[in-house]
């Protein structure tokens, strides 16, 4: 059975648009790209001594269970360059999976929807881009709702190559 994920993808190291481009062209053959959304520029968060992120939201299918899922994004991190910083600090690529299907999952390992999604305007925006009326399976409320009032000012998308 296949089921449909939503991930975001952020870089703020080296080529980032390049790298985001690497991300969603190795997602396969796990996965099958259904939409992703523009690209956009945007402040750091959570550790402000850094480089711009560029940021982009995909939803796929993929015939992967959670944990495998997350064990292959993490691989495909890891080969496309990803080295072990801190939390919130500069990376070449960022995956996260911030839905699958409708489920909630709250394990050691994984947080099924993403713990701060809503509070992640860079993640709101894009993701608003391609599937506004999708309903947060916790919060019960659409994604465009929860954009509602959030700064995003400084999110801009991305004209570069």
């Amino acid at each position: 059975m296949d089921h449909i994920v939503y991930l975001a993808l952020g870089s703020n190291l080296g080529n980032r648009a390049a790298n985001l481009k690497a991300a969603v062209m190795n997602l396969t053959p796990q996965m099958t790209v259904k939409k992703k959304s523009s690209i956009y520029e945007t402040p750091p968060w959570g550790f402000k001594e850094q480089s711009a992120f560029l940021n982009q939201v995909v939803k796929a299918e993929t015939y992967l269970e959670p944990e495998p899922l997350l064990r292959h994004l993490k691989r495909l991190e890891v080969a496309l360059g990803r080295v072990p910083n801190f939390q919130n600090g500069p990376r070449l690529i960022d995956i996260d999976i911030l839905f699958f299907d409708d489920a909630v999952i709250n394990s050691p390992s994984l947080m099924i929807p993403h713990p701060r999604l809503h509070e992640r305007a860079f993640v709101l925006v894009p993701f608003v881009e391609i599937e506004p009326e999708f309903v947060h399976p916790s919060l019960h409320r659409p994604i465009i709702n929860l954009l509602e009032g959030m700064e995003k000012s400084e999110i801009k998308l991305f004209e570069g190559k």
